[in-house]
């Protein structure tokens, strides 16, 4: 089983999640599989749709497959955005909207503890299993950096000077909540070989 659908659209986790295996498992992104649709993500929960996704695709194709859903969670903001993240100014789906709407709403106060939580939902054979990653850090109330996407130019992970917009894919990847669950996917898909 060398070969694993990616439940996604987003080209960029799909660079990143590659980086993250290079060689290792090939990867499929939704448009690769010749699957054209854009999944929902109705429910309140990170896991919840995190298994939507790879439910879908699973039901579709019979094939292995994984979905992912990831949060930024701001400690001060009760969890916000958390499961909205994408959303959070809207349907759109806008980085810029989302980061205004977050520095606006973190503008009267100093705390900006946050993390990002990553839940991944492998599907084989019909079973599900999950694997969570989280990257603690801290919210800055300035854009820095051209690199990455989402709320990565105002997201400093705990340990570095650099917000993930001003990591290489590499250096990012040293932190990276989604790179801790898949190397948790990883040792299990290597449990099963």
């Amino acid at each position: 089983m060398n070969t694993i659908i990616f439940a996604t659209n987003n080209d960029h986790k799909v660079t990143e999640v590659r980086a993250i295996l290079k060689e290792k498992f090939r990867i499929l992104s939704l448009k690769e599989a010749g699957i054209e649709i854009d999944i929902p993500e109705p429910y309140d929960s990170i896991e919840e749709n995190a298994c939507e996704k790879a439910r879908v695709i699973h039901r579709l194709t019979g094939k292995s497959c994984f979905g992912e859903d990831t949060g930024l969670e701001v400690e001060v903001l009760n969890g916000e955005p958390g499961v909205k993240s994408a959303r959070y100014a809207g349907e759109e789906k806008s980085f810029d909207k989302n980061i205004e709407k977050l520095l606006v709403n973190l503008a009267n106060t100093s705390e900006r503890k946050a993390r990002f939580r990553t839940v991944v939902c492998l599907m084989i054979d019909g079973k599900e299993y999950f694997f969570e990653g989280i990257c603690e850090g801290q919210i800055i109330d300035e854009r820095r950096g051209e690199q990455g996407f989402g709320y990565d130019p105002v997201f400093i992970p705990q340990g570095s000077e650099k917000t993930f917009a001003q990591m290489t894919i590499t250096e990012k990847n040293s932190f990276s909540h989604r790179r801790k669950a898949m190397d948790k996917l990883v040792t299990f898909l290597n449990t099963l070989q």
